[in-house]
């Protein structure tokens, strides 16, 4: 590890008390020193989440905005490391995060993501979760987390906020053209809780229209209601 490297994870919440619960002190209890700060970017939570990352030891930053782009970005301006994680809080990653993320960054890498398994044995999800171990055009989706160099995040300028939704893959493709994107192939865990009020159907064709609509460079709001009149 070199003396400067330094991780400041970067999580954007609304209403996430139960998830909070589970994932700042895993985070905390991690043998890394290298991980300096958990940052909690709050959009407006009307339950107690603040209140319970605060009490976990997380730093808690207010968002007037509730928008994950702009809650990311909140979390980047503030943060110390020289590295960023961004990880949802219905995530868990692994024990070795911080090991496979210096991994990647020492050998020459400036960002990149990890792949995942669902918290679910459904056979169509195990289907999903499969396909994030290739680096292909759906890789980098915000459930497969996000590293990267802090340096480089401002040089690109971070996540673009006129995005509510694909502001992920939007990311990730500029960062794409100018780097190589390395895909970490150790899986993370990731809630399956969309999939309980939505079939899985239902959410792969929001999903696929989504995307298809950001491929063509149709307009971020029109790409938002587009995905949510598919779902419930």
């Amino acid at each position: 590890m070199r003396e400067a490297d330094s991780i400041s994870i970067i999580i954007p919440i609304l209403n996430e008390v139960d998830n909070l619960n589970r994932l700042i002190p895993f985070l905390a209890a991690l043998e890394a020193n290298v991980i300096t700060e958990i940052l909690v970017v709050d959009g407006g939570s009307t339950d107690n989440s603040s209140a319970i990352a605060s009490e976990h030891g997380a730093t808690v930053i207010q968002s007037s905005i509730c928008s994950r782009a702009a809650q990311l970005n909140a979390g980047a301006k503030v943060a110390k490391g020289s590295i960023l994680y961004f990880i949802h809080a219905d995530s868990l990653p692994l024990k070795s995060l911080a090991e496979d993320i210096l991994g990647a960054i020492n050998s020459g890498y400036r960002a990149g993501c990890f792949s995942y398994d669902f918290e679910s044995r459904h056979p169509m999800l195990k289907i999903n979760s499969w396909f994030t171990q290739f680096n292909g055009i759906f890789s980098g989706g915000g459930d497969q987390t996000l590293f990267i160099k802090h340096s480089f995040f401002k040089e690109l300028g971070g996540y673009d906020e006129k995005f509510s939704i694909m502001e992920d893959f939007e990311f990730v493709k500029r960062i794409k053209k100018v780097t190589q994107f390395k895909l970490i192939k150790k899986p993370i865990k990731v809630s399956d809780r969309k999939y309980q009020t939505n079939s899985w159907l239902t959410i792969q064709w929001a999903n696929l229209i989504a995307m298809i609509a950001f491929r063509l460079g149709v307009k971020p709001e029109r790409i938002k209601t587009l995905y949510y009149n598919r779902l419930k």
